[in-house]
């Protein structure tokens, strides 16, 4: 088993911070890293496959050290967010070159299988310049693959990918989790990480936001109060009507703008709203919800 721990592990570029104190122990499976566009999930990953120093902390595969180890970087595998490529190769050199730099004992049998996994044959004698996003990310992955790696890094892997690319893409790192490889990939779409992640860990802000099977990510953003802005006749006295009911939460006046609500159970408040403006004579103007984003989401997360 290869095992993969990162030990308050923070990394800062001059005054900015991209992870702050992050502490994982990730073992053989998939495991979801979560976390909106800019939570430092890419810094992370590229922390774990040794690119990248810690400013603080250490990180290790398997009691080693991730960093300047090249017997760990022969069991590592890296498809990073980045599209640039070397455009001017066909897809097949492009995973001829890891292969080689890998110093894969039969380099060119290497080559054919990794493709194949990716189901990028047909395409393997064209150049990469002329491949489109989807079938980018899956060289990619071949090129990831090609050396038999025991942990694959992969950063947001399903971009630019049509449903049926995604679901092979889904079975194939299935199918090595099952085999007893440590996959970690990153993704800001709840439902990708829903669909293949054995464990989940949340970032937000370069923060350890939240960690455990799916269910329990799920319940914590579930049972997160609604968010709305409500303008009506009477924000005041609909406040007062509010306030009163179990469903909500809280509510703050806005002064002209109207009034900020946090519901919990969305099913009722979504009854009650209705029901006493007009059994107290009161007109709703509006009614939003404010919070609907993975980012308010996210954020929630980080403060509980």
């Amino acid at each position: 088993m290869t095992d993969l721990v990162l030990s308050n592990v923070s990394r800062w570029y001059g005054n900015v911070v991209a992870v702050n104190d992050v502490n994982m122990h990730i073992t053989s499976g998939i495991t979801g890293l979560l976390g909106p566009n800019g939570a430092g999930k890419s810094t992370l990953l590229s922390m774990m496959a040794g690119l990248l120093p810690p400013s603080t902390g250490s990180v290790t595969i398997g009691g080693a050290p991730a960093r300047e180890n090249v017997a760990i970087y022969r069991q590592v595998g890296l498809v990073p967010v980045q599209e640039s490529l070397y455009d001017f190769l066909t897809g097949e050199q492009f995973v001829r070159l890891n292969a080689d730099l890998q110093r894969v004992p039969q380099p060119a049998t290497a080559t054919k299988y990794a493709i194949g996994l990716v189901d990028m044959a047909s395409a393997a004698d064209r150049k990469i310049s002329t491949y489109s996003k989807g079938m980018k990310q899956r060289i990619k992955v071949a090129s990831a693959l090609v050396h038999g790696p025991h942990v694959l890094l992969l950063d947001e892997p399903f971009n630019g990918m049509d449903p049926i690319q995604r679901r092979h893409m889904m079975g194939l790192l299935t199918g090595f989790a099952e085999r007893g490889h440590t996959i970690v990939f990153s993704s800001h779409i709840l439902e990708e990480v829903e669909q293949i992640a054995r464990q989940v860990e949340v970032l937000v802000a370069g923060r350890h936001a939240a960690s455990g099977d799916f269910a329990e990510i799920r319940r914590l953003m579930t049972d997160r109060p609604n968010q709305y802005l409500i303008r009506s006749s009477d924000d005041r006295a609909l406040a007062t009507l509010l306030l009163g009911h179990p469903s909500v939460r809280g509510a703050r006046l806005r002064g002209h703008h109207g009034l900020e609500v946090e519901a919990d159970d969305l099913g009722q408040f979504a009854q009650i709203v209705p029901r006493l403006a007009r059994e107290h004579g009161v007109r709703i103007f509006e009614l939003t919800p404010t919070d609907e984003s993975l980012e308010s989401v996210f954020s929630y997360l980080v403060n509980t």
